[in-house]
């Protein structure tokens, strides 16, 4: 019995080696840690229990009591870490980052080449099930993988093909120490429902109904795997320093504009991707394709898409609030630019403005946009709504938040830096006490 998980284990682990086991406690890591431990003397290896104890249920420092005993008895080392408190309204998305970042912690420490975890066939069928309900990209209906391999380690989860059944039988059988976590019978969640209610109607229909899942999410994989070696190299050529040219990807074929756009988001989110739903993707899709030239798209984990004319990035969201400030000589803006007083300049360029005190109020500050914003173009009768210019001129909506205004004291507005003039602007050979540079 559980041959199948000693044989992932035997192919994949070297002699000698350093391999973490993330234990929660439960019949499924229990069981991985007991089969990883009768190879402990073969393989010559050094076996790491990682535990975390959320502290959500008066059981838990008995399980991680549990847990480390069992670990003591049978000369394994047990790394084991306490949450005190969540700081995300979602506890199971806040739990499952700090577990895994504890696992990457574990691993980095103790030098391991492979981290285990108990993910069973069960657990597969139900997150297909989840994803097809609520809408994931093409990859993200295979479930999860057998084996990830990152950067310095890889993910290993030999209990894949088995049943949740066949492990209760297994650690019965074994008489190996476990515990029992009773959330897991609320209704309350969508996995609970689909494993008390889904699962065993599939089951009777076939008992070996996981294996088909397990086929369907390597199909998924494999077909996955030949779109995204040939989107990566589109990515590549349209996705460079985390901006995409949205021209170029307008012009790829349907199958590509959405691997494209699940790759970026991969990228991303890595870890958090499960926040992502084919309402996200399909929503990103839109915007790209969208003739509307300015857009921004709010995205889980306080990201946002910002589409901007041929142009579009995703970003950590960013509190951009007005300001206004008296200028005298010397200014750094929030946009990072600065407003200088000069002596003298040969400049005539829009990021240069000479002014004459006499046609003023002072003193002059510089300030962000305000609604119904207007100024007198130098050239021109009339005047022009500064939501105007920063259309003429396509600047991306985001900057526009930012960018400088210089004003009087009674707010007529004198220049946009770098963008236009206004009729107080004065030539070389006109009279003027006041140079300004824009850089």
């Amino acid at each position: 019995m559980m041959n199948d998980a000693l044989t992932r284990l035997k192919d994949n682990l070297s002699y000698g080696e350093t391999v973490v086991v993330a234990t929660s406690g439960g019949p499924d890591s229990m069981a991985l840690l007991y089969l990883v431990t009768t190879l402990k003397a073969k393989l010559n290896l050094n076996i790491v229990a990682a535990h975390v104890n959320h502290k959500m249920r008066p059981e838990s420092d008995d399980e991680a009591i549990m847990v480390n005993n069992f670990c003591s008895q049978n000369g394994i080392s047990c790394e084991i870490m306490t949450i005190d408190h969540y700081n995300d309204d979602n506890f199971h998305n806040d739990a499952r980052l700090k577990r895994y970042d504890f696992f990457a912690k574990c691993v980095k420490k103790c030098q391991a080449k492979h981290l285990l975890t108990a993910h069973h066939g069960d657990d597969l069928m139900e997150t297909i099930i989840m994803r097809l309900v609520r809408g994931a990209s093409f990859k993200g209906y295979a479930g999860f993988e057998e084996k990830i391999i990152k950067n310095d380690y890889t993910i290993l989860r030999p209990l894949i093909t088995y049943t949740k059944d066949e492990i209760l039988t297994f650690v019965k059988q074994k008489k190996i120490p476990y515990a029992v976590d009773k959330s897991n019978d609320k209704d309350v969640y969508t996995r609970n429902r689909i494993r008390k209610y889904v699962l065993p109607s599939l089951k009777s229909e076939d008992q070996n109904v996981h294996q088909k899942f397990y086929k369907f999410s390597k199909t998924i994989e494999l077909y996955s795997r030949y779109i995204d070696k040939e989107s990566l190299k589109i990515l590549n050529k349209i996705y460079q320093n985390n901006i995409l040219d949205i021209p170029a990807f307008q012009k790829l074929d349907e199958i590509f504009q959405g691997r494209i756009v699940n790759l970026i988001l991969e990228q991303i989110y890595q870890d958090d991707l499960m926040l992502i739903t084919d309402v996200h993707t399909d929503s990103l899709i839109k915007m790209l394709m969208s003739e509307k030239p300015n857009q921004v798209l709010n995205l889980p984990n306080h990201k946002k898409a910002v589409k901007a004319y041929n142009h579009f990035t995703i970003e950590n969201e960013k509190l951009k609030q007005a300001y206004q400030f008296e200028f005298t000589d010397f200014q750094v803006l929030p946009n990072k630019k600065i407003l200088e007083r000069q002596n003298e300049s040969n400049d005539n360029s829009n990021y240069t403005c000479r002014l004459n005190s006499q046609e003023l109020a002072l003193p002059l500050y510089i300030r962000t946009k305000k609604p119904g914003d207007k100024m007198a173009i130098k050239g021109l009768k009339g005047t022009k709504k500064i939501k105007d210019i920063f259309i003429d001129e396509k600047i991306p909506t985001e900057e526009r938040a930012l960018w400088p205004i210089l004003t009087d004291s009674t707010d007529q507005i004198l220049w946009l830096p770098g963008l236009k003039k206004s009729k107080f602007d004065k030539q070389k050979d006109e009279n003027y006490d006041i140079i300004v540079k824009y850089h």
